[in-house]
């Protein structure tokens, strides 16, 4: 972490620690959140209500945040549009949405066979990552900031099971990300669909399989009850990073350390998603099952196929702009610098837990 950020952060924290205990005053400064989720959406619909109330708390009043669900300000997928044009000050999304407009962009939510939560943080923070993000969102005069983290994903639910790869050709499938484009490359036809619209489309056979996110967030709704079969891994997604994106104009007319509470907050929330994901996704499974879903592993030659695909879909990405070859290198650096430590404790809590 750079001894600027330590700084910032800093700051944050001692906003916290001295904010006032009395009365506090009216909210010097109101911003407006869109969010690409529905309402209180567990995992990331949750992260984005608890970064507004976590800014105000350690703001102490001074920074208000009124959080929209997706469709009451702008669609799931204008978050980034929003904020850059002044719309709203802030939005609360993921990265992926946007690699048609800022290729590259996918990597800073995750990227199929890429790195796990807390190596991707180590990216960010330690790696150079956050840099990077910083310059990608510049021309869109936003910043980008981890916010929040649904941890790994389950590979998605399909209506049949798949015999093999071959039976991915023309399957319909929503995804987002690189992910889609790793489908893409395995004959299967992706499809960009708001999370809010999956299960209808779903459940009117417009599609024939969905992967959105983990078993807490998946559990309420409800795809179980239409495509029973839950592979894994989630190979395309595996992390789940949400991005706050803060207007750069809002951003340089705050205070420094209203700035280090933005910070501080968003930070705090990748920590309390991941906490909040560990335990949901744990009791969640284990109601899917109940009502029948069955998770099931996929093919030994889909995974094969879907590594050799995301390569060749990395590979491209990188070549269309050179921001976007840097963050293609940097994130792959990161993901073989951390690939031995992984496997170590792959192994460790798999011999811990029997």
């Amino acid at each position: 972490m750079t001894p600027s950020r330590r700084s910032t952060l800093a700051a944050g924290a001692a906003a916290l620690l001295g904010a006032p205990a009395l009365a506090r005053a009216e909210p010097q400064i109101r911003w407006r959140m869109a969010t690409s989720w529905p309402k209180n959406l567990p995992g990331p619909g949750v992260s984005a209500r608890r970064v507004a109330d976590r800014i105000r708390t350690m703001s102490a009043g001074r920074l208000e945040i009124d959080v929209f669900a997706a469709g009451e300000i702008v669609p799931a997928f204008a978050v980034l549009d929003a904020v850059s044009n002044g719309t709203v000050e802030m939005g609360h999304t993921a990265s992926f949405f946007w690699e048609g407009k800022a290729p590259g962009a996918s990597l800073f939510t995750t990227a199929p066979f890429g790195l796990g939560a807390i190596e991707h943080q180590a990216w960010l923070s330690e790696r150079g990552g956050q840099d990077l993000w910083d310059r990608l969102y510049e021309p869109f005069g936003v910043r980008g900031l981890l916010a929040g983290n649904t941890g790994p994903s389950m590979g998605g639910w399909f209506r049949k099971e798949l015999a093999s790869a071959a039976d991915l050709k023309g399957l319909r499938i929503r995804v987002q990300g690189l992910g889609g484009e790793v489908y893409a490359e395995l004959g299967a036809v992706p499809q960009a669909i708001p999370p809010g619209d999956v299960y209808p489309a779903l459940e009117r056979g417009v599609i024939d399989a969905v992967e959105l996110l983990s078993p807490a967030n998946d559990l309420p709704l409800g795809f179980h009850r239409v495509a029973p079969v839950y592979y894994m891994p989630g190979f395309n997604k595996p992390n789940g990073a949400a991005e706050a994106l803060v207007s750069r104009r809002a951003w340089e007319a705050l205070a420094p350390d209203l700035r280090g509470v933005v910070e501080a907050a968003c930070l705090a929330e990748h920590g309390a998603g991941l906490a909040d994901a560990e335990r949901t996704n744990a009791d969640a499974v284990v109601q899917l099952v109940s009502v029948g879903a069955r998770p099931t592993p996929f093919p030994a030659d889909v995974l094969a196929a879907a590594r050799k695909a995301a390569d060749a879909v990395l590979d491209r990405v990188a070549a269309k702009t050179p921001i976007a070859g840097e963050i293609v290198a940097s994130y792959r650096a990161a993901t073989a610098a951390g690939r031995p430590w992984a496997r170590i404790q792959g192994y460790m809590a798999q011999a811990l837990r029997g």
